[in-house]
């Protein structure tokens, strides 16, 4: 079933678990990520970022396919665009049926990030769509930016930011950074800072660059209150790694079964996830919900 992530989030937020939210660009990526929920019955956000919708992965066509791989599903799931900075590009997703839109306008000062998340909250609650945005900036983790506290959201900016915006969630800075960590090492997450901010806002919080930052990262950060763990870099990892070892095993092997072998293992890649996050079974939530529903409509249709 297709829908908004704030029905996603709040549930999460409600019930201290987090949705993953895990980035894709094809057809492959598409169905391994929502064979891994339904395998796990769980909730699940599939992110298109701006730059991976203009190079790629055409918002219009990927959100057909993926609403339509929703309507054909049983568990919840959400379509959501990452990162998006540019108004065209936000209208864009608004327009092609994305259930939802992040505003990262973490770059700005704080006043110019509050106008420009509160047009882009005007446009997308008129018509239902959930809106993200994020305070702090969560860098890169090749240039060290997961360490850089002055990086790091700020709990009474925060509490201001929200009030002023009235965003459905709000990704925050606490240490950890999007791309690869150096090898063998661990971002080091401020919990002390996490649980400060979801006592101030209680609301839906995320964390982006949730990839190989350490289960027992993935675990506090959930106790601590983030609702939404964004998953790119492992999941990308994870096909490249696999075509690479494959044909470098079996060159010959056929370019069908590559694919299929391919959604195998962006599914186990997310399948982990779903389990760190806690939001294995959680779809049982929004399915006992709709077959309730469905029965009050056949008790009605034979009175």
């Amino acid at each position: 079933m297709y829908v908004t992530m704030k029905k996603l989030l709040d549930d999460a937020h409600q019930h201290g678990y987090a949705v993953i939210a895990a980035n894709c660009i094809n057809l492959e990526m598409a169905r391994g990520i929502i064979d891994a929920a339904i395998e796990e019955n769980a909730p699940i956000i599939l992110n298109i970022g701006q730059g991976q919708m203009t190079n790629h992965a055409d918002g219009e066509l990927m959100s057909g396919l993926i609403q339509r791989l929703a309507q054909r599903t049983p568990v919840p799931i959400a379509l959501n665009l990452d990162h998006g900075k540019d108004y065209e590009r936000l209208t864009h997703a608004f327009r092609h049926g994305f259930s939802s839109v992040m505003i990262d306008a973490s770059q700005y000062p704080l006043e110019e990030n509050i106008r420009l998340t509160q047009e882009i909250v005007k446009l997308a609650h008129s018509q239902g769509v959930t809106v993200e945005a994020e305070l702090g900036k969560v860098g890169m983790a090749s240039q060290g930016d997961q360490g850089n506290q002055s990086f790091f959201t700020d709990p009474e900016e925060a509490k201001y930011f929200v009030a002023q915006t009235q965003v459905d969630a709000l990704a925050v800075a606490i240490g950890t950074a999007h791309g690869s960590y150096p090898k063998g090492m661990e971002p080091k997450i401020d919990f002390e800072r996490l649980k400060a901010i979801k006592a101030l806002l209680n609301m839906p919080l995320v964390l982006h660059g949730g990839s190989n930052s350490g289960d027992e990262n993935i675990r506090q950060a959930v106790a601590h209150g983030i609702n939404k763990i964004n998953v790119a870099t492992d999941n990308f990892n994870a096909c490249r790694d696999f075509l690479a070892r494959q044909l470098a095993e079996h060159p010959d092997t056929d370019f069908l079964r590559l694919m299929i072998d391919m959604e195998n293992a962006v599914k186990e890649s997310t399948r982990r996830y779903i389990r760190l996050s806690g939001s294995a079974g959680r779809a049982a939530h929004f399915v006992f919900k709709n077959e309730r529903a469905a029965r009050q409509v056949d008790t009605t249709s034979h009175e």
